[in-house]
């Protein structure tokens, strides 16, 4: 299955769109735009079969309706905690989606960047919206610290060798921001030694791996003994919850100052 990342809404959220197809059949995951996801499907001669949101803001959703007006078959799968309209099969924890012979996702409910957020997983491949992003991840706009903490440790747990793709190309901020909080992480040294980021050209295959970000990005490092003192120094306290939401105040600030 290949899987192709389509800028989208470039001058504003620098969104990917996501396209996975078999030269046959293809599947759009969170669709903010149509326009251009419309003409790749006709250059490549492609039945659109369904479409995959993670959550309802508008930037994930706004090409729904013009590419299911185009593809009336194409089913929209979405949060079950979800207000909008256009989604046809509710999802929730655990539940299975059966795209194709060789696509299925189980569903990952990852609150905390809204209330509503999914992710899409299987074995390969983790489409988490808007809860991480590369080196990064969403702000918190509708969750709680609580709930994007827990959906940040559940991630964590998947395997390093899952290739990762987010909703927004935000790399570079994000490993300015890493390099602030983790300054001694050869790691993430090298990997922003190593970075090339051509958006908004296509993007081809994943954006990372699991086990990168988890090597690198400090929002899946927040309880490591290091950045957990520099949390605490802040005003976190011991818990999950607090070491996360002083990070993300951070990334706040940070995000405001520059």
């Amino acid at each position: 299955m290949n899987i192709v990342g389509l800028p989208a809404l470039v001058d504003t959220y620098e969104n990917y769109i996501w396209i996975l197809h078999d030269e046959k059949q293809a599947f759009v995951v969170d669709p903010g735009e149509s326009i251009q996801v419309l003409e790749y499907l006709d250059k490549h001669g492609l039945e659109l079969r369904a479409i995959l949101i993670t959550h309802q803001h508008a930037d994930h959703t706004n090409g729904v309706n013009a590419l299911v007006e185009a593809f009336p078959k194409a089913v929209v799968y979405g949060p079950s905690k979800s207000n909008l309209s256009t989604i046809q099969v509710k999802c929730k924890e655990n539940d299975k989606v059966t795209l194709a012979d060789d696509l299925k996702f189980k569903i990952l409910d990852i609150p905390g960047h809204t209330k509503d957020h999914i992710a899409f997983y299987n074995d390969d491949i983790l489409f988490c919206g808007d809860t991480l992003f590369t080196a990064g991840c969403g702000r918190i706009l509708g969750g709680t610290a609580k709930q994007f903490s827990n959906s940040i440790l559940k991630l964590r747990e998947l395997p390093d060798n899952t290739g990762f793709y987010c909703a927004h190309e935000y790399t570079n901020t994000n490993l300015k921001f890493a390099q602030l909080v983790e300054p001694d992480n050869a790691e993430l040294t090298k990997r922003i030694a190593n970075s090339a980021i051509k958006y908004p050209a296509i993007h081809i295959g994943a954006q990372s791996t699991l086990g990168e970000e988890k090597l690198t990005n400090p929002f899946l490092r927040f309880d490591t003994p290091a950045l957990k003192q520099r949390l605490i120094e802040r005003g976190a306290s011991d818990s999950a919850e607090s070491l996360f939401n002083t990070l993300r105040t951070w990334k706040d600030e940070f995000d405001r100052a520059n």
